[in-house]
C-alpha cells in the first residue's frame, strides 16, 4: 500500500470531420437518455460479526469468495449493466478518439549508467507497455533490450522492476502477470539479449540487490502461497535470500528472517562500493525502519543490528568507508541527513549534516561528490545541492511548479538526469552536467496540445479545525468564476504519500472538454512531513474527510463549481476517502469515481498485506481504533434511502493489494441503499490489479468510461478537439 501507486482510469457522437485543421466541437448533448437501471439480484444473508460488543451486520460477506460461481456469475451481471450503460452515452466514442489521440505521444524514461552502457524505457506512443533499451554513448542507436509487448498478446504481462549488474552486463527484470503483487524475476544477458536459467518466484514488495561482481543478488520473498488463495492469502514472514547466477533457487541461501516477527519485510541494498549488504526492515506501513548490515567481505560475517529502536524513519543514501548517511525524521519530522559511523553506532557519535529545513525532505542521492536534495515546498518540488560536509552550494532553477524525479549515478559522476513534470508539462527529461552545473534538455515529449492554453493556480484553504491546506487547480486560461464549471476534485490523503504535479492524458481531456481539475494536499500524506501524516492516522482520519470536503466547500463558495457539477476521485486509500465523504456530505458532490477503494475497515487486515495498513488506520480489534474506523468506514455507513450522486465504482478482478471483494460489498449496499436516480455502477476489469502495468489499450477504454461517466452525470456540453 505505500507503495502503494494507483493509476486510474454507447451510442457514437455524430460530428463533421475536417481533416487539415483542428477544430472544437460542442456537442448538442452529452447527457445519458434515463432509463430505469434494474441492478443485479444481490442476495443478503445474515451475516452478524460482534466487535468489542458491538453486533455488526455483513449482509454481503458471501461477495469475498471471489472463486465461488455465485460471485463470479455476480461480475458478469454487473459488467453487463456497467458496460450497457456507458456504451449508450453518445459521447463516449468521441472522448476514447482524442484520448487516442493525445496518448499517442513518445514518451522516454529517465536514463541510468552502468558500465559503459546507458538503460532506459521508450514508448512509442500506443504500445501497451513501455520498452527497455540500451546504448553505448547518448548520440548511438539504441538496442532493444526488453520488449514486454512480447510477454503476451493483450498487453498485461507487464515488466514490474528493472535491476541492472554494476558493470551493466546482467539485467534482472521482474514480471507480472494480470495485475498481481506477485513478481517472477528472470536474468538477462545484455550482450546477447538472451535469457539465462534463472527464475526466482514468489517475490512480492523486493527488487533484487545485486552484488559488485555481478555474480548474484539478494532478494527477499514469501512462502509459496496456497494455489487457489494466492490472490487473497495473508503475507507473512517476509525471507531474505541470495541468489547465485547460473543456480535453481531452491538452492538459493537463506540470509536473515525472522520467524518470531511474521510483519518484519526486509528490503535488501548492496553500497556502491560493494562492501556492505544494508538491510531496511519495515513494520506495516509506518515510515520507520530498522537497520542491519553484513560485511560482504567477510564470508564469516553476519547479520549485524545497526538501527533497531523502529523510532522514526532512516533511509540509506550511500556510505564512505564505515560512515553511512542516511535521510531521518528523527528530532526533524521534514526530515534531515546525518551520518553514522557503523564502529562506534552509538547515538552520542551521530553526527547531523544537513539540518531540518522549512521544506520537507522528499528524496536524497549522491552524484558528484555533492548531496543532491529534493525538497517538497508546498507540494511541489525544489531541488538543492549540498557538499558532502553538508555546505550549501545552489538551487537548481525549475522549469515550473512542478515534480522532479531522477538524479541516479555514481558518487563520481559527472552526469545526471532527471524528469520534471507538471499538471500541464508531459514528463521532460533534462540532463544535469555538475561539473559546470549545465541543465540541458535530453528529451522532450511532443503531445498535440497548447500547454499555454492551460494554468496552474496554486490556494491555501482552512479545513474544519482551521488548519490551512494547499489545492492545486488547473484549468484552461481564463476560466469564467460562474459556478457551473465542471469539476473533478481530486485526493489521496494517506501513508505518508505526497500528491505533486503530474501530467495526465485523461486529465488533459478533462479539461479540454472545459472542466477543472483540482487536487487537495490533505493530511494524512506526507507534504509537509510526519507531523502531516500522522495528523491524518488511526484516531485522527477524520481529519482526512474534514480536509477534503472543506475543499470542496472551496471551489462551490469561489464559485468554480456546484454540487451539480462537482464530481470527486481517488483510488486504493482515495477510493476510502471517496466512499466514507460520500457518506458523510452526499449533497456536496454530482458524481464519484472510488477506484479500487478500502471500504470495509472492519475486515481489511485479513486479506494478503492489509494487516500492514494498520500503522495508518489502526486495527478493529483495539477498542478505541475501533471507535474510531467503524464510524466512517464506507460499507458500514451507507444509509438507505439516501439520494447518492452518481457513482461509478472501478476494481480489478486480480487486484492483491485491495481485494476486489471491498469494491463488490460497497456497491451491493450502495444500490440497495440508494434512494434518488443517479446510477450506482461498478466496472471489474478482468485480468488486471491494483493498477500497476496496465497497458495502454486498457487505460484509454477505462479513462474514456470515466470521463463519459462524468460527462452525462455532470450533465454539460463538453468541447472534444478533434484532428
Amino acid at each position: 500500500m505505500k507503495s502503494d501507486k494507483t493509476t486510474f482510469k454507447g451510442g457514437i457522437c455524430k460530428f463533421i470531420w475536417i481533416t487539415t485543421i483542428s477544430i472544437n466541437m460542442l456537442l448538442t448533448s452529452c447527457v445519458h437518455t434515463k432509463y430505469a437501471i434494474n441492478y443485479p439480484n444481490t442476495p443478503k444473508t445474515n451475516c452478524v460479526e460482534y466487535f468489542h460488543g458491538v453486533a455488526v451486520i455483513d449482509p454481503y460477506r458471501w461477495l469475498e469468495d471471489l472463486q465461488s460461481p455465485q460471485v463470479k456469475k455476480w461480475i458478469e451481471e454487473q459488467n453487463k449493466i456497467t458496460f450497457g450503460y456507458l456504451e449508450k452515452i453518445p459521447c463516449r466514442e468521441a472522448i476514447k478518439q482524442r484520448l487516442t489521440e493525445l496518448w499517442n505521444y513518445e514518451r522516454y524514461g529517465t536514463p541510468s549508467k552502468k558500465g559503459d552502457r546507458y538503460f532506459f524505457s521508450h514508448n512509442n506512443g500506443l504500445q501497451n507497455q513501455n520498452v527497455i533499451y540500451t546504448v553505448d554513448r547518448l548520440d548511438g542507436t539504441p538496442k532493444v533490450l526488453i520488449d514486454p509487448n512480447l510477454f503476451s498478446t493483450d498487453g498485461k504481462v507487464a515488466l514490474s522492476g528493472l535491476a541492472i549488474t554494476d558493470d551493466g552486463k546482467l539485467a534482472a527484470y521482474g514480471v507480472a502477470t494480470a495485475g498481481s503483487d506477485w513478481q517472477e524475476w528472470c536474468v538477462r544477458d545484455v550482450d546477447s539479449g538472451k535469457d539465462l536459467s534463472d527464475k526466482i518466484e514468489w517475490v512480492k514488495f523486493s527488487s533484487p540487490a545485486f552484488t559488485i561482481d555481478g555474480k548474484g543478488f539478494f532478494y527477499s520473498r514469501f512462502d509459496k502461497p496456497d494455489d487457489v488463495a494466492k490472490l487473497t492469502q495473508v503475507n507473512y514472514y517476509h525471507k531474505l535470500y541470495y541468489h547465485k547466477i547460473g543456480t535453481p533457487q531452491e538452492e538459493d541461501v537463506l540470509i536473515y528472517h525472522r520467524p518470531d516477527q511474521k510483519e518484519w519485510n526486509f528490503y535488501p541494498e548492496t553500497t556502491r562500493d560493494g562492501r556492505y549488504l544494508v538491510i531496511s526492515s519495515s513494520q506495516g506501513t509506518s515510515p520507520k525502519k530498522r537497520i542491519f548490515y553484513q560485511d560482504l567481505k567477510d564470508p564469516q560475517a553476519k547479520v549485524t543490528p545497526l538501527l533497531t529502536d523502529f523510532d522514526a524513519a532512516y533511509d540509506f543514501i550511500d556510505n564512505e568507508g564505515t560512515v553511512f548517511w542516511f535521510r531521518t525524521d528523527l528530532n526533524a519530522p521534514r526530515g534531515r541527513i546525518i551520518a553514522i559511523d557503523i564502529t562506534k553506532p552509538q547515538r552520542e557519535n551521530w553526527l547531523e549534516i544537513i539540518p531540518e529545513a522549512k521544506e520537507t525532505l522528499s528524496g536524497v542521492t549522491i552524484v558528484g561528490n555533492r548531496f543532491i536534495v529534493n525538497y517538497l515546498k508546498d507540494a511541489h518540488s525544489q531541488v538543492k545541492i549540498f557538499t558532502l560536509d553538508g555546505k550549501f552550494e545552489y538551487e537548481l532553477e525549475l522549469p515550473g511548479m512542478g515534480t522532479v524525479s531522477g538524479f541516479t549515478g555514481k558518487k563520481e559522476d559527472t552526469e545526471t538526469f532527471f524528469m520534471f513534470t507538471s499538471f500541464t508539462t508531459p514528463g521532460t527529461i533534462y540532463r544535469f552536467d555538475l561539473t559546470n552545473r549545465k541543465i540541458s534538455v535530453f528529451k522532450k515529449p511532443d503531445v498535440k496540445f497548447n500547454p499555454d492554453d492551460y494554468e496552474t493556480k496554486q490556494v491555501f484553504y482552512r479545513s474544519k479545525d482551521g488548519t490551512t491546506v494547499p489545492m492545486f487547480i488547473t484549468a484552461k486560461k481564463g476560466l469564467k468564476l460562474n459556478g457551473k464549471n465542471p469539476t473533478l476534485l481530486y485526493g489521496y490523503g494517506g501513508f505518508n504519500i505526497s500528491i505533486t504535479p503530474s501530467f495526465s492524458v485523461a486529465n488533459l481531456v478533462w479539461m479540454e472538454m472545459g472542466g477543472v481539475y483540482a487536487v487537495a494536499n490533505i493530511r494524512g500524506g506526507g507534504e509537509y512531513g510526519e507531523e502531516w501524516h500522522q495528523a491524518g492516522t488511526k484516531l485522527k482520519k477524520q481529519n482526512v474527510f474534514d480536509d477534503f470536503i472543506s475543499a470542496a466547500e472551496y471551489l462551490i463558495q469561489n464559485c468554480y463549481t456546484r454540487p451539480s457539477r462537482l464530481s470527486i476521485s481517488g483510488g486504493s486509500n482515495g477510493g476510502l476517502l471517496v466512499g466514507a465523504v460520500l457518506n458523510q456530505r452526499p449533497d456536496l458532490f454530482g458524481a464519484a469515481l472510488p477506484a479500487v477503494g478500502v471500504m470495509d475497515m472492519l475486515r481489511f487486515h485479513k486479506f494478503t498485506i492489509g494487516w500492514a495498513w494498520i500503522s495508518d488506520y489502526g486495527s478493529p480489534d483495539n477498542l478505541e481504533e475501533f471507535k474510531a474506523l467503524y464510524p466512517y468506514s464506507p460499507y458500514h455507513n451507507i444509509k438507505p434511502g439516501t439520494k447518492y450522486p452518481a457513482t461509478l465504482v472501478t476494481t480489478a478482478d486480480h487486484d492483491d493489494r485491495v481485494v476486489p471483494a471491498h469494491s463488490f460489498k460497497y456497491t451491493a449496499a450502495l444500490q440497495a441503499a440508494q434512494g434518488g436516480t443517479a446510477p450506482i455502477l461498478i466496472r471489474i476489469e478482468t485480468k488486471a490489479g491494483h493498477g500497476a502495468g496496465k497497458p495502454t489499450s486498457v487505460l484509454i477504454e477505462e479513462s474514456a468510461d470515466k470521463l463519459a461517466f462524468l460527462v452525462s452525470s455532470l450533465k454539460f456540453k463538453p468541447q472534444i478537439k478533434t484532428d
